[in-house]
């Protein structure tokens, strides 16, 4: 039987799927049928379950079965990738394959060898880039290099027309045209039943429902003084549409064309939104051009750092348990939810980095393992931006005071009280330097420095200027 193949990957939905779009349309010109699969790649089945791992395969299992009830089989593969496409070729003959391309990382390598094996088979292949709204090579300079800082890359991107929603003939999913067989996808249907079992914890957040519901509630609900309210992290502020834009359960465009058709007004608020998804766009952009980001500073003049190797640091950090109140707010929020405020994200990032002097590529590595958003071109971006050892990064110089940032961004402790319930009775005068609680107020909050709570595991001000001093001996090396 002569088919057509979509290949699903992170873009588990059936609207406004490009490759989806154009493989129907392939399929019916040519009378093929259209078979549905999605590859369960080992290489992520068999590591440690965590968070970012138990919320992706949760999103798929909800995407397979609403996928099958619209008369869309999704396919389940388990096995090495080639040998997951070459059953499906000893059972059908493959015409085309359909599918949304990954730019960088893993992802990259992946469609390299794919499209190679399916070449060399003369199959089809038709790959199309879905999951930004401008490709890493859509937006350069006018001789044809790359940015490398965000503010001229983001006046190009500004200018550039963005790619309309796209239709999907869902008229084209019955039994006529698609292709549905329970028997090529047993060992995956297994594989992900045994994963779902083995998830510690249940994320009602997933599916396309849920994502366009999220996305019309933030543009109604909280759009309007988005610009002032995107940094306070006790306030429901932002958007929360990272985690369906991780697993492609709603589409780049969707949402930016959302803003415009929805929202009653053209203001800052919108503008910053918009500014946002440029954000996404151009680490993915950096990524790409330079592929080994992830294990080496873009900074040439940081690549032989001498970082800080103390593990009890960094558990100490990893728990939310550095005695810095606003770090281990963030630390906790993100261990428990798999998902951190932005301004966290900074703030904790800054913290590994700079107070404590600790390799960034530990801290990139942990917030892949936690967060349900996990974007790989913009967590190591923020890592080097942080670490000021990235593209366009913040001066080495410039290190957040975690006190400082506290009494902006949560003054009163709000969100700190709600993720460190140690220092739920500390007075405001006392919640974001715990340590300089007088030993009655410690008692009268029931908050023992030492004991309850830890006392800083650093001096911030020591750690500034031995951070100074780490990177102005490293640009002189």
């Amino acid at each position: 039987m002569e088919i057509v193949v979509i290949w699903f990957r992170r873009d588990l939905r059936l609207d406004d799927h490009i490759a989806l779009s154009k493989a129907i349309t392939y399929a019916k010109k040519h009378e093929y049928k259209l078979l549905a699969l999605y590859h369960l790649d080992p290489f992520f089945t068999e590591m440690e379950m965590d968070i970012n791992n138990e919320h992706f395969f949760q999103s798929l299992a909800h995407f397979v079965k609403e996928a099958r009830e619209s008369q869309v089989y999704v396919h389940l593969l388990h096995d090495d990738v080639l040998r997951a496409f070459q059953q499906v070729m000893d059972v059908y003959d493959i015409k085309a394959v359909f599918f949304n391309e990954d730019e960088v990382g893993i992802g990259q390598r992946r469609d390299k060898q794919v499209t190679d094996f399916l070449g060399k088979k003369g199959i089809h292949v038709s790959m199309w880039q879905d999951t930004h709204l401008h490709g890493a090579r859509d937006i350069l300079k006018a001789d044809g290099s790359h940015y490398q800082v965000f503010t001229p890359y983001y006046q190009s991107w500004r200018k550039q027309e963005k790619q309309p929603v796209i239709k999907v003939d869902k008229s084209f999913f019955s039994s006529g045209h698609t292709i549905c067989d329970e028997s090529l996808s047993q060992k995956g249907n297994d594989k992900l039943r045994e994963l779902i079992k083995g998830c510690s914890r249940k994320f009602d957040q997933i599916g396309s429902d849920k994502a366009m519901s999220t996305l019309h509630h933030f543009i109604q609900k909280r759009l309007t003084r988005y610009h002032e309210k995107r940094d306070i992290p006790s306030v429901f502020g932002t958007s929360k549409l990272s985690r369906f834009l991780k697993t492609g359960t709603i589409s780049i465009r969707t949402i930016f064309h959302s803003i415009y058709e929805e929202a009653l007004y053209e203001d800052e608020d919108r503008e910053t939104f918009i500014k946002e998804l440029a954000w996404r766009d151009f680490y993915h952009m950096i990524y790409a051009h330079y592929p080994e980001m992830k294990e080496k500073e873009i900074n040439l003049a940081f690549q032989g750092m001498k970082w800080n190797e103390d593990e009890t640091l960094f558990e100490a950090w990893c728990k939310g348990e550095t005695g810095f109140p606003l770090v281990d707010a963030g630390m906790r929020q993100l261990n428990e939810e798999g998902w951190m405020h932005n301004r966290l994200r900074m703030v904790t990032a800054s913290f590994l980095t700079k107070d404590y002097l600790i390799d960034w590529r530990k801290g990139e590595a942990y917030f892949a393992k936690k967060l349900v958003d996990y974007d790989e071109a913009s967590n190591i971006g923020g890592f080097q931006w942080a670490a000021s050892v990235g593209t366009d990064a913040v001066p080495y110089f410039r290190i957040f005071n975690p006190a400082t940032q506290s009494k902006r961004f949560d003054p009163s402790g709000e969100y700190i009280r709600k993720y460190v319930p140690e220092l739920e009775y500390v007075d405001e005068k006392w919640i974001h330097e715990p340590s300089k609680m007088p030993i009655d107020e410690q008692l009268k909050s029931g908050c023992v420095l030492g004991d309850t709570y830890p006392l800083p595991t650093v001096d911030h001000q020591e750690r500034r200027k031995k951070a100074i001093s780490l990177f102005e001996e490293a640009k002189q090396q």
